[in-house]
């Protein structure tokens, strides 16, 4: 027997493990009921029982991947694709051919479409107008006066992404339509999320029937937006014109259901994600006066005593920070699923084709294995010499891999342009009958933030 005859031993393929079932699970609903009761505080404890863990949400079995690493891994894996009940239950508002739920070929395409409106170099032409907005929004403010927080919050976020995105002339009262719909539709998909039962949902309930007349009102919303284009014959440098001028893989135009689910794609879950940071950071700015008055010495020491501009953001650490920390800790979208397309593995454990996986941003931004105090609003963590020892994908409030928001550096901007000029401008108190608990729904908010701007 030659050596060459001696075949090698193949190396030893480590078996895939079974992830464990989560406990607590009573009939018929499974999970489901302590995601209706105390989601944030569920998610939370499930590392405890490991970084992949097994739940029923009514007849379904769900992955929850709980360890920063594993998020990564989910993202970047194009085993994985975005499906699985978030997205069934957003599919009556985003559609199915809109950038947001779309997949492979589709998706490529709308983010070549969208894409150059959210470039590093296009994103200062909007400058102008979030300057204009943010300090609207501080001049419609007298001190002494309650501000609904929800309204107001809302108001500036569709203003700035209408008049910098769609180029519509989006008047208060569309925003308030906008504002009063969408906490009607994202409480209700919520529900059809974690309690999937689908018969239920068509039944003539009061409920039912609020939440099928405000979904209706969002998609004649954005109906109008359109046809309000088409017929003024404009074709100002924004992203509807693109949308409307798009072509295909065959070089004929976009349909119109695929328009139309762009601009719900773009104008509802953006709107919708950045107000609820904005009641955050409102309420971050009245609960931490130490840090609102940083921000307002920051501002003042960066222009001078001129009012905050555009090009005066990178120059503001401290508020960028705040910003970071107040999305840390109140992720605007808290929880995100997708559905494995083939048998694979998952940190060790088997994932079968078909599956569904569910994780949570606000559980692993508040996991205490990534954070020191990780309770703590502290918005020096963000510094290079502190922020280095945060552990890759334990923070990740823009997504990642191909499923970055594209509008991430937009966002950024106008956020921190409207914390800077609202700490510059007041200081903020609670008002009686505030408040600031989190409403759980698709996105986390507080469940009424009534606040007294009193002037510095």
């Amino acid at each position: 027997m030659t050596v060459e005859s001696v075949k090698p031993a193949a190396p030893e393929v480590p078996e895939l493990l079974e992830p464990p079932v989560a406990g607590g699970r009573i009939p018929l609903l499974g999970h489901g009921w302590k995601l209706v009761r105390d989601p944030l505080a569920f998610m939370a404890q499930l590392r405890d029982h490991g970084d992949v863990v097994r739940l029923r949400l009514g007849p379904k079995t769900v992955y929850a991947v709980t360890a920063p690493a594993l998020t990564g891994a989910l993202a970047l894996n194009p085993d994985f694709i975005i499906a699985g009940p978030l997205w069934e239950s957003l599919e009556g508002l985003l559609g199915k051919e809109g950038v947001a739920t779309a997949n492979g070929s589709l998706h490529r395409r709308q983010r070549r479409i969208i894409q150059p409106a959210f470039r590093l170099d296009a994103i200062p032409a909007y400058g102008p107008i979030m300057e204009e907005e943010a300090h609207a929004l501080t001049e419609r403010w007298r001190t002494g006066e309650t501000i609904d927080c929800t309204s107001e919050s809302f108001r500036v976020a569709v203003r700035i992404a209408a008049r910098c995105l769609l180029r519509g002339d989006f008047m208060d009262e569309r925003a308030e339509r906008l504002c009063v719909a969408l906490a009607t539709v994202f409480r209700g998909m919520y529900r059809r999320m974690v309690v999937p039962a689908g018969p239920l949902y068509r039944l003539p309930l009061p409920a039912n029937r609020e939440f099928n007349r405000a979904l209706a009102d969002l998609h004649l919303l954005v109906d109008e937006i359109v046809a309000e284009r088409r017929e003024s014959g404009q074709k100002p440098d924004d992203l509807l014109t693109a949308l409307l001028e798009a072509t295909d893989d065959n070089g004929d135009p976009i349909g119109e259901q695929e328009i139309h689910d762009q601009v719900v794609a773009i104008l509802t879950p953006g709107s919708e994600t950045i107000a609820s940071t904005i009641m955050w950071l409102l309420q971050v700015l009245t609960e931490h006066p130490e840090h609102a008055d940083k921000v307002r010495e920051e501002v003042e020491s960066v222009t001078g005593g001129r009012p905050v501009a555009f090009d005066d953001v990178r120059k503001l650490t401290h508020t960028n920070n705040v910003v970071v920390e107040a999305m840390r800790l109140r992720p605007a979208v808290w929880i995100l699923t997708r559905r494995a397309v083939a048998d694979t593995e998952l940190g060790g454990y088997r994932i079968p084709a078909g599956a569904d996986i569910i994780y949570s941003p606000y559980a692993i931004q508040r996991d205490a294995r990534s954070y020191d105090r990780n309770e703590e609003f502290d918005p020096d963590r963000w510094l290079p010499e502190r922020s280095k020892d945060v552990p890759k994908f334990a923070m990740s409030p823009f997504s990642n891999g191909n499923r970055k928001c594209p509008s991430d550096h937009f966002s950024m901007a106008q956020l921190s342009l409207v914390t800077a000029a609202v700490a510059t401008r007041y200081r903020f108190e609670r008002v009686s009958g505030s408040d600031d608990t989190t409403r759980v729904g698709i996105t986390l908010r507080p469940n009424r933030l009534l606040l007294r701007p009193v002037s510095r």
